[in-house]
């Protein structure tokens, strides 16, 4: 299971700043996508071999100088419930502000969740004199880093890999069938929808329940179908959610995303793509997992003609551009519409995922095509593709094409490239992964 950490603190303590510093380098997780704002928040950080993520509060609760404390216990109460880690970041330069004392009553409750005190802005050494202040909110030794230049934050990392929780070698072994994860943002229909996959069925036969920061799965074995189950937001507890839904509904995403194959994410056909539906959409890309779009609600839709449908998904997969290849059913999860179409496709994206093609066959069909549609030549320099073949170590469809002159193939025609193979070999759903390389 992925591990999370969260950073959290009042506003202006330089949460953004450990953010950026932590994923610096990682192009393919801070990497632009089509519609989303807050991109920025949510990452891969990757330490002595080990990978985790990482998320910024910051910009998902609004935050100014004057947030009162309801407020902060909120934000608090939802970084609890999901983080392995929690970093409470102070400014050294500031001081010791009420706003801090606030915060670390409410983290001082927490039970069985570590929580390390880091006080930025250190920017020089004696500095860190001015740490001793910090001792008073009860939380520990202080890590004096400064964000800004990244000294400590390697003895910071060091500490939270320490942190994280042990896997236990005698958990039972789990049969490999896919994870199938039901995201979307509150309230539209993700509980509905399990209910009607699993509510009369007589043939679950396992649930599989970690920690509450693991995601619980429950096996589905019905209708000639067997998969796992991954639990999201609001399926087994029906908590009293007060909190901050846009927040809420990322952190628990992050947590069911990560540990799925294929997300079936739900829209509400009512109420369109909204900003929220952006967001999950950019986590499940920048994981590289299998997508299905399940436009819920489709009963309530009034007013409804011969074209409705078709309006509606171009209007979807305009928004999702350049990713389009996916699957999209319209549903009710009330009247049970299509719902095992639902189940169907996202069985067909996870097949997609493991295909596996023979490079025969990919040069037999590929050489020929780019010898005429070659990529365009570069500084009078025309560049040449001799072979490719897939990858055979990665979770996702991955294709190595080698070039004589591999750095003067840009990205619209490796996008060409892509289509091709979508067209040909059937990757609907799945991303694609495509490299040139040097022959």
């Amino acid at each position: 299971m992925a591990n999370l950490v969260t950073i959290v603190g009042r506003p202006n303590v330089g949460k953004s700043t450990l953010f950026n510093r932590l994923v610096e380098g990682r192009h393919a997780i801070v990497s632009d996508e089509a519609g989303t704002t807050r991109d920025r928040h949510y990452g891969k950080v990757q330490w002595n071999g080990v990978e985790f993520s990482v998320v910024d509060t910051g910009g998902w609760i609004v935050g100014s100088d004057d947030v009162f404390e309801e407020e902060i216990r909120k934000q608090v109460s939802i970084t609890v419930e999901e983080s392995d880690v929690i970093l409470f970041l102070v400014d050294i330069q500031n001081g010791l502000t009420d706003l801090d004392m606030a915060v670390a009553n409410i983290l001082r409750r927490v039970k069985n969740r570590p929580i390390l005190l880091v006080c930025n802005k250190t920017d020089e050494s004696n500095m860190s004199y001015g740490a001793a202040e910090f001792y008073k909110l009860g939380l520990g030794d202080p890590y004096c880093i400064s964000a800004v230049n990244g000294s400590g934050t390697g003895d910071l990392l060091d500490k939270i890999l320490e942190l994280f929780p042990q896997k236990e070698d005698d958990t039972p072994a789990m049969e490999e069938l896919p994870r199938i994860a039901v995201v979307g943002r509150p309230n539209v229909g993700k509980s509905s929808i399990i209910n009607a996959f699993i509510g009369e069925d007589r043939h679950i036969v396992t649930d599989i329940a970690g920690t509450t920061r693991d995601a619980i799965l429950t096996r589905y074995n019905k209708f000639g179908h067997d998969f796992y189950l991954v639990d999201t937001a609001g399926i087994r507890k029906k908590a009293k959610v007060t909190e901050d839904i846009e927040f809420y509904s990322v952190m628990r995403s992050i947590r069911a995303i990560e540990n799925s194959d294929v997300c079936i994410l739900m829209l509400d056909a009512t109420r369109g793509i909204e900003s929220q539906d952006m967001n999950i959409f950019s986590l499940i890309q920048r994981n590289k997992k299998g997508l299905v779009v399940c436009v819920n609600k489709w009963d309530l839709v009034e007013n409804k003609d011969s074209n409705s449908l078709k309006k509606m998904e171009e209007a979807i997969r305009a928004r999702f551009a350049p990713f389009t290849d996916f699957p999209m059913i319209f549903t009710s999860a009330l009247t049970k519409q299509r719902i095992l179409k639902a189940i169907e496709a996202a069985q067909a994206v996870y097949e997609a995922r493991q295909r596996h093609i023979n490079t025969g066959r990919l040069n037999e069909f590929f050489l020929p095509l780019i010898e005429n549609y070659p990529p365009p030549a570069t500084k009078g320099k025309y560049i040449k593709i001799k072979y490719v073949t897939q990858l055979q170590g990665p979770s996702t469809p991955s294709f190595v094409f080698f070039a004589n002159l591999p750095q003067y193939v840009k990205d619209p025609y490796k996008r060409f490239l892509e289509n091709k193979l979508r067209e040909q070999f059937d990757f609907c759903g799945t991303p694609v992964q495509i490299f040139i390389r040097q022959k």
